[in-house]
C-alpha cells in the first residue's frame, strides 16, 4: 500500500536570466509513482528566498506578462535596501511577498486537479543563483 506522504526534490538550473519555468510535467511524473490514482494534495514548495511558485497559463506569452509586471512593480535600481549581487538584487528578496515560495494544489484520482490553461511554474528573478530546488509533497488517503 503506498504511504500517505511521499516527497522528493528537482533540481533545477534556471539560467542567467529571468524565467517562468514550467513544472507541470514534472508534477505529474512525481503523482504518476507518489499517489498511485489517489486523491490528496500536492505541495510545491521552494526553499529560496528570490524564487517563489506561480499557478498561470504558459506558452501564449501570459509567462513573458509576468516578467513584465514584476519588472515594473519592482524595477533593478538602486533603491533597495538590500544591496549585495547584482545590481537590484533587493528586489529579489521583495518577489516572494508577491509570488508566494508554495502552492497547494488538489489531486483527484492521481491526477493535478488544473484548470484547462492552468501550469505550475517557478518563477525566479535572481540571475545570481542559477540552481534551484523545488520541493514536491504528496499527501494522499
Amino acid at each position: 500500500m503506498p504511504t500517505p506522504f511521499t516527497t522528493t526534490t528537482l533540481d533545477l538550473t534556471t539560467g542567467s536570466h529571468e524565467t517562468v519555468t514550467d513544472l507541470t510535467r514534472a508534477c505529474e511524473r512525481f503523482l504518476d509513482e507518489a499517489a498511485s490514482g489517489r486523491d490528496g494534495l500536492l505541495n510545491v514548495f521552494v526553499p529560496h528566498a528570490t524564487a517563489g511558485i506561480a499557478i498561470i497559463e504558459t506558452g501564449s506569452g501570459s509567462d513573458d506578462d509576468l516578467l513584465a509586471v514584476l519588472r515594473t512593480l519592482l524595477p533593478a535600481d538602486d533603491r533597495w535596501h538590500h544591496r549585495h549581487g547584482t545590481p537590484g538584487h533587493g528586489r529579489d528578496h521583495v518577489l516572494p511577498a508577491l509570488v508566494p515560495p508554495h502552492a497547494t494544489l488538489p489531486v483527484i484520482g492521481g491526477r493535478l486537479a488544473l484548470g484547462t490553461w492552468q501550469s505550475v511554474c517557478l518563477v525566479d528573478t535572481n540571475v545570481s543563483n542559477t540552481n534551484r530546488q523545488v520541493r514536491l509533497s504528496f499527501l494522499g488517503q
